[in-house]
C-alpha cells in the first residue's frame, strides 16, 4: 500500500531495452465501501493517456477504481487523476434536473419538455432567419465519447449545415493535428507508446509528461532505472522532473525564453543537416522540401539561438548530437510548443528531424504529437471540431460527395465553401452578434479560454441564446440561458481513443443522478425534435443507441486513414484497447504508422493541401497537385518571428500557464476529490528565486501578477524556473467549489486566464497561453508556504518550513507488481 499522492509515479518496475513492461495493478477504493458487487469496464479520462481500468461498483455507485493488467497502453497502472478524481464527484453537487431562465434572471428548474421546447423554438427561429445556420455555433469539449461526437457532427453539418463547430480541443490539440497535417498529409500519431521500451533517446518538447500523463511517466522511469536506460532532452522553461531526469541521464535541459521555440528547432535541425547526421536515401525517397528548408535554417547557428533563446550554444550543440547519433529516438510535444508562439512551425520541425534521420515507423523511432485531452483525438476523427469525419478534407469535393452519400444529403448542405469555423473565431462571431445561438457541452470556456473578462462579456451578450451541456453548475453555466443535465463518465457507454489511436470501450457502471441524459441522448432528442431530414424526407438521424452510431462511424471510416472497420464493441470488450487503423482484414490495429515511408499526402487523400507556416495562408489545391507529392512527406520550414508580446518596461515578467499533476482542466471533477483538493487546494504564482530576491517575496507572500488585460492574486512559491519567467496554473476559476473553505462567489483574482491575450496561431488557431508580459508585485505577506505541491515541478527552491504535499490514509493504494514480462 502506498500513499499515491505523496508518490506520484508509485514503485518503479524497471526493465531493459526492448523488453516488455512488467505489470502493475493499482487499486484504490473508498475506505470503508467493502468488496464491491461488479467492476465494470472502461478507461479513465482525466488526462490523454487513455489507461485502461475497472469501474468499481458496490449498492449502485462508484466506489473505486483498478488498472486494467491486459492493457497495452497501462499495464495496470493509474496515475493520481484516475485513483482519485474520476469517482468521487459522483457524490457531489451534480445537476439532476434542466435549468432554464425565468423573467427575472435566475436559472431555476425545470422539466425536459420546456428546456428543449426552448431550445428547439430558438433555434428554428433563427433558422428561419436570413442568415439561417449561419446564427448556430457548437463548442464542445475533448471529454466526451466517440459516438457523442459523431452524432453532433452528423447534426451540425448534415442537419443544420453550420460550419461554426468547433471544441475547446482548439486550446490543446489543434497544433498536434496541424503539423501532422503539414508533414504528413493526414492526421494520425506516427509513433507509439511502446516505442519507450525500445528507444535509445527521449526528447520532451514542451511536454512536463511527469504531470500531464503520469502514467506514460512512470513508463519512461522504469526504463530510466533498468539496465540500457535511454538519453531524455527536455525543453522547458521550468525545472520539472522531466528535466531533471535530462540531466541524470546524460541529456541536457534546454529551458528556452518562452515565444522562442522556433529559433531553438530551426537551430536543432541546422545542426543536424551541417554534422551530416542525415539518412540521405530515406530523405530521397520519402521527402520533398530538403534545399528550401536547409537555406530557411542556416542563419540559426547554435550562437545565433543562444542569443534569441537565452540558453547555452553548447546545450544546442549537445542536444543535436543525442538526437543526430542516437539509433532510435521518441519525440513528444505538447502545450509549452502547442500553446506558444509559432506553434505548428515548431511542431513541424519535430517532424522533419525524424524525416531527416528516418526515425519513423520502426520500434523505438517516432513522433508523439501529444494531445491534452482523453478524447481529442475522436473530436478531430469525427467532425465536431473544425475537420471533416473520417480525415477528409474539406477543400476536396470528391470527399465531401463521399460523407452525402454516407449521409444521404446534397453535398451543398454540408458546409464547405471555406474552411471551418476555428473556436476562437466563434467566439468573435458570438461578440459582433452573427453568431446567435451558442451550444457548450462538456466544457467550462469561463475559465479555461483567454482573456477572461472578455469571454464573460460575450457570455452576457444580449441577443446571444447560450445553452450548456454539464454535469455540474459551472461558472460558464450560470450565463446560460438553458442548463441541460449530463450524464459523466461510468454512467453512460461509448468509446474513446487516446493519444497513440488506441480505441477503448467504456461501459456504463451506474444510473445518472436524478434526470440527468447522457450527451449522446440529448443531441439525439435534439434532432428528433428539429425534425432533421435526407434528401428523401426521411429522418436523418435514426439511432438509438451508442452502439448503432459506432457501427455507423465505422462505415464513414472505410478506407480513410483512421479506419475503424474492423473493430466491433465484442471486440472491444474483455482484453486490451485497439490501435487504429483497424481495416476489416487487420482487426488487431496498428501499433505504428509510415513503417513502409508511404504517407497520406497523395491529393486525393490527403486531409489538407497544407499551408504556410508563417503567415497561415492556405495552398490551393492546383499548386499542391503541383508539388506531386505521391506518398512523400513535407520537409516544412519558416523563420523565427518574436511573439505578440513580450516584456517591457511596465511588464518586465514572461508569463506562462500550465497545469499540475493533481487537478485537471478547471477541476469540474478533480476539485471534487478530496485528496486531490487537499493536494491542491488553490492557485499560486511561482517565481524563480532570483526574481522572488530582487521582489523583496517571501515563500507564501501574496503577489499582485498583472497583464494589460487582468490580474490575480495569490502566494507566491519561490520556486525552480528561470529567472524572469513566472507560471501561474491554470485550473483555478473565480467560483469555488464545493469544500473550498470559503463562500461561493469570490470573485475573479485567481484565474490565469484573465492575463491571457486574444492571439493565436496562423495555421493551428490555437492561442497562445504561455506567451504574455506581466508585471509582479508584493500585497501583503503571507501566512504560511503557497499552496503549490511539493512533489513536482511546483517544488520550492528551499524546503525548509513548507509542509510537504501527502494524501494520507484515505489516499492509499494497493499496488499489486508482477515481475513476470510479457
Amino acid at each position: 500500500m502506498t500513499d499515491r499522492i505523496a508518490d506520484v509515479w508509485g514503485t518503479r518496475t524497471p526493465h531493459g531495452r526492448d523488453e516488455p513492461w512488467p505489470v502493475r495493478i493499482d487499486t484504490h477504493l473508498d475506505p470503508g465501501s467493502g468488496e464491491p458487487d461488479r467492476w465494470v469496464q472502461s478507461a479513465c479520462v482525466l488526462c490523454s493517456n487513455g489507461c485502461a481500468c475497472d469501474i468499481a461498483v458496490k449498492d449502485g455507485r462508484m466506489v473505486g477504481v483498478r488498472g486494467r493488467a491486459v492493457d497495452v497502453v497501462n499495464r495496470g497502472r493509474l496515475g493520481p487523476k484516475g485513483l482519485y478524481g474520476s469517482w468521487q464527484w459522483d457524490r457531489s453537487d451534480r445537476l439532476t434536473r434542466p435549468l432554464v431562465r425565468d423573467g427575472s434572471g435566475e436559472l431555476v428548474e425545470t422539466d425536459w419538455d420546456t428546456a428543449m421546447g426552448r431550445v428547439v423554438a430558438e433555434s428554428q427561429r433563427l433558422l428561419a432567419t436570413e442568415a439561417g445556420a449561419l446564427t448556430h455555433g457548437f463548442y464542445t469539449s475533448g471529454q466526451l465519447f466517440l459516438e457523442e461526437y459523431y452524432a453532433l457532427g452528423v447534426i451540425g453539418k448534415a442537419g443544420l449545415g453550420t460550419p461554426h463547430m468547433d471544441g475547446n480541443t482548439r486550446l490543446c490539440t489543434a497544433t498536434a493535428a496541424a503539423a501532422m497535417k503539414e508533414s504528413f498529409g493526414s492526421d494520425g500519431q506516427p509513433g507509439s507508446y511502446t516505442d519507450i521500451e525500445a528507444t535509445d533517446a527521449i526528447f520532451l518538447y514542451g511536454h512536463n509528461m511527469a504531470e500531464t500523463q503520469t502514467v506514460l511517466w512512470m513508463r519512461v522511469l522504469d526504463r530510466i532505472e533498468g539496465v540500457d536506460p535511454p538519453v531524455v532532452v527536455a525543453v522547458d522553461p521550468r525545472t520539472t522532473k522531466v528535466a531533471e531526469a535530462a540531466v541524470a541521464t546524460g541529456g541536457v535541459h534546454l529551458a528556452p525564453l518562452p515565444g522562442t521555440n522556433q529559433a531553438l528547432m530551426n537551430g536543432l535541425v541546422r545542426e543536424v543537416l551541417h554534422r551530416g547526421w542525415v539518412d540521405e536515401e530515406y530523405v530521397a525517397a520519402h521527402t520533398l522540401g530538403l534545399d528550401e528548408l536547409a537555406r530557411e535554417v542556416e542563419p540559426y547557428t547554435p550562437e545565433h539561438v543562444a542569443e534569441v533563446c537565452g540558453v547555452p550554444a553548447a546545450d544546442v550543440r549537445r542536444a543535436a548530437e543525442v538526437f543526430g547519433t542516437s539509433g532510435r529516438v521518441l519525440s513528444t510535444v505538447l502545450q509549452g510548443f502547442y500553446q506558444s508562439n509559432q506553434a505548428t512551425a515548431a511542431a513541424c520541425q519535430v517532424n522533419n528531424l525524424h524525416l531527416l534521420r528516418g526515425l519513423l515507423g520502426r520500434p523505438g523511432c517516432g513522433v508523439l504529437q501529444m494531445n491534452g485531452q482523453p478524447t481529442a483525438q475522436n473530436t478531430r476523427e469525427c467532425g465536431a471540431d473544425g475537420d471533416l469525419p473520417g480525415f477528409r478534407n474539406w477543400d476536396n469535393a470528391e470527399h465531401i460527395q463521399e460523407l452525402a452519400d454516407l449521409w444521404n444529403v446534397d453535398p451543398l448542405v454540408i458546409p464547405h465553401w471555406s474552411p471551418p469555423t476555428h473556436a476562437m473565431q466563434i467566439w468573435r462571431y458570438c461578440e459582433q452578434g452573427s453568431i446567435r445561438f451558442l451550444w457548450i457541452s462538456a466544457t467550462n470556456p469561463a475559465v479555461s479560454l483567454p482573456e477572461l473578462a472578455r469571454v464573460r462579456r460575450i457570455l452576457q451578450r444580449e441577443g446571444l441564446f447560450v445553452v450548456v451541456q454539464d454535469g455540474f453548475l459551472t461558472e460558464t453555466a450560470r450565463f446560460a440561458d438553458v442548463v441541460l443535465p449530463a450524464a459523466l463518465w461510468g454512467e453512460k457507454q461509448g468509446t474513446f481513443t487516446n493519444v497513440n489511436r488506441t480505441v477503448h470501450l467504456s461501459d456504463k457502471a451506474v444510473e445518472p443522478p436524478g434526470e440527468a441524459r447522457s450527451d449522446l441522448d440529448i443531441f439525439l432528442d435534439y434532432a428528433r425534435r428539429m425534425g432533421f431530414r435526407d434528401k428523401d424526407g426521411a429522418p436523418l438521424v435514426t439511432w438509438t443507441s451508442p452502439e448503432e452510431v459506432f457501427e455507423a462511424w465505422r462505415e464513414c471510416t472505410r478506407g480513410r486513414p483512421c479506419d475503424y472497420t474492423g473493430l466491433s464493441y465484442d471486440r472491444l470488450r474483455g482484453g486490451s484497447g485497439i490501435p487504429w487503423p483497424a481495416p476489416a482484414e487487420r482487426p488487431e490495429g496498428t501499433d505504428r504508422l509510415y513503417a513502409d515511408g508511404v504517407f497520406p499526402t497523395a491529393p486525393d487523400v490527403c486531409e489538407s493541401y497544407g499551408h504556410d507556416l508563417l503567415t497561415g495562408g492556405a495552398i490551393g489545391e492546383q499548386t499542391y497537385r503541383a508539388k506531386r507529392p505521391d506518398g512523400r512527406a513535407f520537409l516544412k520550414g519558416a523563420p523565427y518571428v518574436p511573439p505578440p508580446e513580450s516584456p517591457s518596461e511596465e511588464f518586465p515578467f514572461a508569463l506562462t500557464t500550465g497545469r499540475t499533476v493533481y487537478h485537471f482542466h478547471t477541476r469540474t471533477k478533480t476539485g471534487r476529490s478530496r485528496q486531490l483538493r487537499r493536494a491542491a487546494p488553490g492557485a499560486w504564482v511561482e517565481l524563480s528565486v532570483g526574481d522572488a530576491q530582487r521582489l523583496g517575496v517571501e515563500e507564501g507572500d501574496v503577489v499582485r501578477v498583472a497583464s494589460p488585460r487582468g490580474s490575480v492574486e495569490a502566494p507566491a512559491r519561490v520556486g525552480r524556473g528561470r529567472d524572469g519567467v513566472a507560471f501561474v496554473p491554470f485550473h483555478f476559476g473565480y467560483w469555488d467549489l464545493p469544500g473550498d473553505g470559503s463562500s461561493p462567489g469570490g470573485g475573479p483574482g485567481r484565474a490565469a486566464n484573465e492575463m491571457t491575450l486574444t492571439e493565436w496561431d496562423p495555421v493551428s488557431k490555437q492561442p497562445l497561453f504561455k506567451v504574455g508580459a506581466v508585471s509582479i508585485t508584493r500585497v501583503r505577506p503571507g501566512t504560511g508556504a503557497s499552496p503549490a505541491p511539493t512533489t513536482t515541478a511546483s517544488a520550492p527552491a528551499r524546503p525548509d518550513g513548507v509542509p510537504r504535499t501527502v494524501g494520507g490514509p484515505d489516499a492509499r493504494v494497493d499496488e499489486d507488481v508482477r515481475t513476470g514480462r510479457g
